[in-house]
């Protein structure tokens, strides 16, 4: 079971992912182009080409775990960035919208209150 949280840090990879890739070839992914150290615990998102596969991929502190899922109708949104970088930080929420097929850009948010994170991407 897949469990999301809020004290997690999510980097989502713009680019297009071969899904034949395993845990090592993800995180020299990571490593490569989105210049962050995979084993710090941050959860990384790939999309295949067809945008109808996910992998989320994460060290749990002894080893990597992968959760991949396949639809078998429709796709997976492809979050927009702010600019032209191959990757998008987002939160837990984000993710869980988009995981459940809800398009981000429907979504309108009250006002909360929020401390900011300091993070060195």
């Amino acid at each position: 079971m897949l469990a999301l949280s809020a004290v997690c840090r999510y980097y989502f990879y713009r680019g297009i992912t071969d899904f034949r890739c395993g845990f090592d070839a993800l995180s020299g992914l990571v490593r490569s182009e989105l210049h962050r150290d995979p084993t710090l615990g941050d959860i990384f998102i790939f999309l295949n080409r067809k945008r109808s596969q996910i992998k989320l991929l994460h060290f749990e502190g002894d080893g990597f775990a992968m959760y991949h899922k396949r639809l078998e109708s429709g796709t997976y949104e492809l979050p927009e960035a702010k600019n032209d970088e191959n990757h998008l930080a987002m939160n837990s929420e984000e993710l869980m919208l988009i995981l459940n097929g809800i398009q981000l850009k429907s979504v309108k948010r009250r006002q909360r209150f929020s401390i900011k994170k300091n993070d060195k991407s």
